[in-house]
């Protein structure tokens, strides 16, 4: 099947807020074995939005839609389906409800303009929104089929999960499509590309993929599709799994890990699994390792907590770095690095540390110490091992996502014992 996304908005249109909620639902829908053939975004124009609907309703299977639900006199979307599917606005029980629910949970008192987001196109199915009171709504016409959602993210995000996605997979009986994702770190894109040349071009044709590279590292997708048929389901995996053993045989001293988005997801799995703690003392990265790490739900059962320790009297003080380490060596340095893994570690009682200083830029180098020279170090009871990086760039925060990525894979692939 073939799907449309329209979003819908001035703010979109002219930059003020980034969309979001193209590349997530296209990640959803794609996910779910459905192809999406285009992403139109639209201001609060009525004739342009009817004109992009009308378009996508005439090339797609499926027309998703966000935005423009709200109580404001700029939200149109409701008013523009209504003489699309030559409908009128009535109030929804479901949706009233549901809009009264929301404002008692929140201990306000509903008004008529809040009532009016329960009026709806008399023509369509109400799909219940849980976290707001826009409405999502569902119109089928001579085969097709399309869902008006609100244009707030995490309201968007949970009805594609709970509502649509589902409706549309037992409507249009889609097929499967299966990702394999395979982390690479330490080797640039083009010479990945050289050093599994043979692997690529000996892919089964039913399966593809995808050079997906971020700062240091380079994720592989393998995707196959199928159809929702568990034997066949069953075959391709078997065929994936078989094909990515290929993969290591070229490139498995670069691979370190697999089935995770990335990095600091798979350290989540990782420390998790194996019942580890882990704390961070940054210089450079300014707390970067630390918001990664607590972004994932679940990190404080692993991570004890971070010190970000920008001067070197904060070094001395509170991860034990000696003065004389820093005299005669200087901050960015491997020496510095290393004790400030050591200190951390001992000093919040952790399994595992991870530790950087260096120069992110654009400014502060020196001839002997470029912008883009980072140490980095991992520490656990064993000692603690070390990496100069000399990255190379003055873009400040390509240099810090470059080196948050080096210290998770360092990390990574010493509890995993990988060389």
């Amino acid at each position: 099947m073939d799907v449309s996304i329209i979003n819908i908005g001035d703010e979109l249109l002219i930059g003020q807020v980034v969309n979001t909620n193209a590349s997530t639902m296209a990640r959803m829908l794609s996910e779910a074995g459905m192809a999406v053939r285009r992403t139109v975004v639209v201001g609060d124009v009525y004739q342009d939005i009817w004109n992009s609907v009308d378009e996508a309703m005439r090339s797609s299977d499926a027309v998703l839609v966000t935005g423009g639900l709200g109580p404001t006199k700029d939200d149109i979307t409701k008013k523009l389906l209504c003489d699309y599917f030559h409908s009128e606005l009535v109030e929804s029980g479901v949706a009233l409800e549901n809009v009264r629910h929301i404002f008692e949970s929140r201990g306000y008192e509903m008004t008529p303009v809040n009532r009016a987001q329960a009026l709806v196109p008399a023509c369509c199915e109400v799909l219940n929104n849980d976290l707001g009171t826009a409405p999502c709504m569902w119109f089928e016409r001579e085969g097709k089929v399309l869902v008006s959602l609100p244009g707030v993210p995490f309201e968007m995000d949970w009805l594609m999960r709970n509502r649509v996605i589902p409706k549309l997979q037992e409507t249009f009986h889609t097929d499967i499509i299966v990702h394999k994702n395979i982390l690479v770190q330490g080797i640039g894109e083009s010479f990945l590309s050289d050093l599994i040349e043979p692997w690529e071009t000996a892919l089964p044709e039913n399966i593809k993929l995808a050079y997906l590279p971020v700062a240091g590292m380079v994720k592989l997708r393998l995707t196959g599709k199928t159809r929702n048929n568990q034997n066949i389901l069953n075959n391709l995996n078997i065929q994936i799994a078989e094909t990515v053993q290929g993969l290591y045989n070229l490139a498995g001293s670069y691979i370190v890990g697999e089935d995770c988005e990335t990095l600091e997801e798979l350290v989540h799995k990782t420390l998790t699994e194996h019942g580890l703690t882990l704390a961070t003392a940054e210089s450079c990265t300014g707390g970067n390792i630390a918001r990664l790490l607590t972004a994932q739900a679940g990190s404080s059962a692993y991570f004890k907590g971070g010190i970000v320790a920008y001067s070197n009297e904060v070094k001395e003080s509170a991860l034990g770095v000696q003065h004389s380490t820093l005299e005669a060596h200087g901050a960015v340095s491997e020496e510095t690095v290393r004790e400030m893994a050591e200190g951390v570690r001992e000093c919040l009682g952790a399994d595992y540390a991870i530790a950087t200083t260096g120069i992110a830029g654009p400014t502060g180098g020196t001839p002997e110490k470029p912008v883009g020279t980072v140490w980095v170090a991992v520490a656990s009871v064993q000692g603690a091992e070390t990496k100069l990086l000399q990255l190379g760039s003055t873009r400040r925060q390509q240099n810090i996502d470059r080196t948050t990525n080096q210290a998770f894979a360092m990390l990574i692939r010493m509890i995993c014992q990988k060389p």
